[in-house]
């Protein structure tokens, strides 16, 4: 019954009142969308209510305009903020990262291979170190050097960068620098940070050594929205692994950076794939 090898991605939010999901199925049975897969979640506290549909067209005449044209009255009376993703879309993502190459390296691999629907046009960086990882690519790089005069000046051209090669996802792929309360405004629900999360939560120099000099059984990580709290956005991915007291600093990094990859990978797709909404300080995730 599918009429394409990839689906559309309708996804909406409104407030929780009766029938949201039958406008929605309802109208994808009129129209003669096959749903391929749904999920929806009613926030009791929050009174939010949150759907996605992937869905295949069985009209040859099948039209983005003529589902907005459609749609768009029978969504108004539920207040519904809702989006279309065509099957085609591939977001234009620009990851911004300084010496350690874990991450980079992880993503540009499964962007290469095609785990991550997505573009990359543009790598920025503080650090001149992993230029040859981009070039490698074929993707620009800009090293952009950062001191505390300079940083307004600096952020201004990162700036002028997301604009220039219209990116609309922006990936911290383990930027070490502190964004500036305007640049979290600036990026506020369009970047996905990553940073290590040891129980209890070591900062500062050197995490995982603090780490084992404590003892700790677990390290992990989490990926987040970046806002104006510092590596307090709102959570997409959190992932982790045990360690005990065989595990030597070193051990503790590779595991760490190991858990930061995938953690960050989940993140992304979920986000490309409009699995992810922002529900105040939280989010809705939903899975495949």
């Amino acid at each position: 019954m599918k009429a394409t090898t990839k689906p559309w991605i309708f996804t909406a939010s409104c407030p929780s009142v009766i029938g949201t999901v039958d406008v929605v199925t309802g109208y994808m049975a009129e129209a003669g969308n096959y749903i391929d897969e749904i999920h929806s979640f009613d926030d009791r506290e929050a009174n939010r209510f949150f759907i996605r549909v992937e869905f295949y067209p069985q009209s040859a005449d099948f039209t983005a305009d003529e589902f907005t044209a459609e749609f768009t009255s029978r969504s108004k009376q539920f207040e519904m903020e809702w989006e279309l993703t065509p099957p085609n879309h591939r977001p234009r993502v620009a990851i911004m990262v300084s010496k350690y190459d874990h991450c980079l390296n992880d993503l540009l691999y499964r962007y290469r291979t095609g785990q991550l629907n997505i573009e990359v046009p543009v790598i920025i960086s503080n650090h001149p170190d992993l230029e040859s990882l981009a070039q490698w690519h074929n993707i620009p790089y800009y090293h952009l050097p950062i001191t505390a005069d300079t940083k307004p000046q600096q952020e201004a051209q990162i700036r002028e960068l997301i604009e220039q090669y219209d990116a609309e996802l922006v990936v911290l792929a383990r930027y070490m620098q502190v964004l500036s309360s305007e640049m979290c405004q600036y990026l506020d629900g369009r970047a996905i940070n990553i940073h290590h999360s040891l129980l209890p939560g070591f900062k500062g120099a050197r995490p995982y050594h603090q780490a084992w000099e404590k003892g700790v059984k677990m390290v992990g990580a989490t990926a987040h929205y970046v806002n104006d709290d510092l590596d307090e956005g709102p959570i997409i991915s959190q992932g982790i692994q045990t360690v005990d007291h065989a595990h030597y600093p070193e051990d503790l990094v590779a595991k760490g950076q190991d858990v930061e990859r995938v953690t960050l990978f989940n993140a992304i797709k979920c986000h490309v794939e409009k699995r992810v909404f922002l529900n105040g300080k939280r989010t809705v995730v939903f899975g495949r």
